[in-house]
């Protein structure tokens, strides 16, 4: 018996933690392919809005570019999920092999039994079986001997029935896996396809855009004043800040920091600014929906060559008309207008500051206390591009931070 109970536990474990860990790993793959998928489908809905204007624009190649890097992320995941499948699928063949191998031993133990059983099948044999013993204790032993025979013959069929139990299944889990992997090489195809055409797309776009070096060069440093300007200004508002800060300080008598750009926060205020630490990689976006086109840092710009191009934050492409909100609990530091950047909003959490720039029109005034997702203003359409995006940047002190570090990954 308890070979059977070990052999049919063993069974057990063979074929449950596959399936629940298959089961699980497929959900997170098809969550995240679907999103990718939302994604395109977002950047397709972009790229129309900057084809209504005829004129081909750096915003178009900045679309598409970043439609071309979702796509290839997709086929990405579709490649890993083949693989995974290509290993899921060896290690079954590996364990259908060993339940086949495992039956054949099982249904030959058990024809032996069946034949051992024929040839002393009737109750006189087993009287004469168990009368030929020398003595009591012979007798009694053989009488259990035939109790625990019949015991295992029953055992012995209940291995044969759960082994082809798990063979069944172990099959069906195989079918089921060529089948996925079937799927997966069709929809890979498909989307290369797409990518193809999308590359081919990217070209005409880019030689559209070779001659317009000029325009792109001043459209560059016309941005890059209204960043310089934006900066400057959120770095004074921070140092009029701990100015204040430091003076009401040293009129209430308390000590401040030997450190020029730190001052002492409220107890209110330095909570809000652990809470806010504390939500790293889980803040909401600033935008309902919306997909990176510009990353933090410096990097080549996508046309003019030999030439690097900084933003202090992100920049989020979205649909006219969209609403930037706030991705956190604050007091609004200020409203301020920035010439080539419209307008922007500083909202501050404690030691944190989230900035959000290029609005056209703001819902919130300084000093404002403003809440999670709460909308802050309407962010501006540049209508020569047909171009709406958020600038977004996420600052400790006078220290620029990532923001898409700090976002929730969707």
């Amino acid at each position: 018996m308890k070979r059977c109970v070990k052999y049919l536990i063993i069974l057990f474990c063979i074929i449950m933690p596959s399936v629940y860990s298959n089961s699980q790993n497929k959900k997170e793959l098809e969550k995240k392919k679907d999103q990718l998928k939302k994604d395109i489908e977002y950047t397709n809905q972009l790229l129309e809005q900057t084809k209504q204007n005829k004129m081909v624009s750096l915003n178009q190649l900045v679309t598409l570019n970043k439609k071309i890097s979702i796509r290839e992320e997709l086929i990405g995941e579709i490649s890993t999920e083949m693989n995974d499948l290509d290993v899921q699928i060896a290690r079954t063949n590996s364990l259908i092999n060993a339940l086949e191998r495992d039956m054949k031993q099982l249904k030959d133990e058990y024809a032996k039994m069946i034949y051992f059983a024929y040839k002393n099948q009737n109750s006189y044999s087993r009287l004469m079986f168990v009368f030929a013993s020398k003595d009591f204790n012979e007798a009694y032993k053989r009488v259990k001997y035939l109790q625990q025979y019949t015991q295992y013959r029953k055992e012995q069929k209940d291995m044969i029935v759960a082994t082809q139990t798990a063979l069944l299944a172990k099959r069906k889990e195989m079918l089921d896996k060529k089948a996925d992997k079937g799927n997966l090489l069709n929809n890979s195809q498909a989307e290369k396809g797409t990518l193809d055409q999308e590359k081919n797309e990217q070209v005409t776009v880019l030689n559209s855009l070779q001659d317009q070096e000029k325009k792109l060069k001043a459209d560059l440093k016309e941005k890059q004043r209204a960043a310089d300007k934006l900066n400057a200004a959120i770095e004074d508002l921070i140092r009029n800040e701990i100015t204040s800060a430091r003076k009401k300080s040293d009129v209430a008598g308390v000590k401040n920091p030997e450190n020029p750009t730190s001052y002492n926060m409220t107890p209110e205020a330095q909570k809000l600014s652990e809470n806010f630490a504390g939500n790293i990689g889980k803040l909401p976006w600033p935008v309902e929906q919306g997909v990176i086109t510009e990353t933090f840092g410096t990097h080549p710009h996508p046309i003019l060559k030999g030439i690097m191009i900084k933003n202090d934050g992100i920049a989020i492409s979205c649909r006219k008309g969209t609403d930037a909100r706030c991705v956190f609990d604050g007091e609004v530091s200020g409203v301020i207008v920035i010439p080539g950047a419209n307008k922007a909003v500083i909202v501050r959490h404690g030691d944190y500051l989230s900035v959000y720039s290029n609005l056209e029109e703001t819902f919130i005034k300084m000093g404002d206390k403003v809440t999670t997702k709460q909308k802050i203003g309407t962010i501006h359409t540049n209508e020569e591009d047909s171009k709406t995006e958020l600038n977004f940047q996420i600052w400790k002190g006078t220290m620029k931070l990532d923001p898409s570090s700090w976002l929730f990954r969707k």
